[in-house]
């Protein structure tokens, strides 16, 4: 049996090698630039600062692109998450209805923002949402309607992201929620109708409160993924419209998508390394808290 141990270090050795050039070197790179002032200024002399970049984000003169952007990030997956169940709720519970015809075909129309590739469905809204000659400005033009900003007015970008962001997510969350209405014993319906229990009254008393320990785990990691989603705000929005406060960062801004534009555009590679270490730590945190909470991934039965 010893004899055969070296062969399974060769067979290994593809993925332990990729993992440590594309994953173990950049997460060790990024802490180490993270304590020194590594920029375009200084790329060949740069030193050791210490937590110099910490507290400029967090209490110095970057404190204008930090707090904003983190209020900003933490609200978007909130709202993000809670609007995107709902709707895959209800959704769900519409398509789990046994009187209702042909739910293959609604259900097959239904899941087809899920079989585009994000990015390329990102890319077809920002088209869509183009203030001059986007299909839907257009047809508000057909109605003699005033055109909405939705590239240069705040509120109305912030509204477009959460738009796009339901088009893309609904249907994993109708999907998840339709998985979790199977498995609800069909009796306590039954019974609820001959006590006289309305649609309401049926999907608050049993449908949401049967399929919440299901949907908690998933609900949880989908707040992680919309805290750290630069695909839809960068493509849609390019995180604009631009603050007045700060360059750094527009008013659709995430954090992530503020740390790739202080990498990619300001060449701060310090404190674009201290953002990252930053947002994984309130990832993890958020999530910890959550999963303590709600022992969302506690197995065993419960007492």
């Amino acid at each position: 049996m010893r004899k055969r141990e070296p062969i399974g270090y060769v067979y290994l050795a593809p993925a332990l090698i990729s993992m440590a050039v594309l994953s173990f070197f950049p997460i060790a790179l990024t802490v180490y630039y993270a304590f020194t002032n590594f920029n375009l200024n200084h790329f060949e002399d740069y030193k050791f600062v210490g937590f110099k970049n910490f507290v400029d984000i967090l209490t110095g003169p970057f404190k204008e692109v930090f707090a904003p952007t983190f209020a900003w990030t933490f609200f978007f997956a909130l709202i993000t998450v809670l609007l995107n169940f709902s709707v895959g709720l209800l959704l769900a519970v519409l398509l789990n209805n046994k009187f209702m015809k042909e739910t293959n075909i609604y259900r097959s129309i239904l899941i087809i923002p899920w079989a585009i590739p994000g990015t390329i469905a990102a890319l077809a809204w920002q088209g869509l949402l183009n203030e001059e000659y986007g299909a839907i400005n257009m047809l508000l033009k057909t109605l003699h309607i005033h055109p909405i900003p939705w590239a240069t007015d705040p509120f109305w970008a912030k509204v477009s992201v959460f738009i796009v962001n339901l088009w893309l997510s609904y249907p994993f969350m109708m999907n998840a929620a339709l998985g979790a209405l199977q498995s609800i014993p069909t009796e306590l319906y039954e019974v609820a109708e001959i006590d006289g229990a309305g649609w309401f009254t049926k999907l608050f008393k049993i449908t949401i409160p049967m399929i919440v320990p299901a949907a908690l785990p998933i609900v949880i990691s989908s707040f992680a993924y919309s805290f750290n989603n630069f695909n839809v705000v960068y493509l849609v929005t390019g995180g604009g419209p631009a603050r007045l406060d700060t360059q750094f960062a527009g008013h659709t801004d995430l954090l992530v998508s503020a740390t790739y534009k202080l990498t990619m555009q300001f060449y701060r590679y310090d404190l674009a390394s201290a953002m990252s270490i930053i947002i994984f730590f309130i990832v993890g945190t958020i999530s910890l808290i959550n999963m303590k909470l709600t022992r969302a991934f506690e197995g065993g039965v419960r007492e």
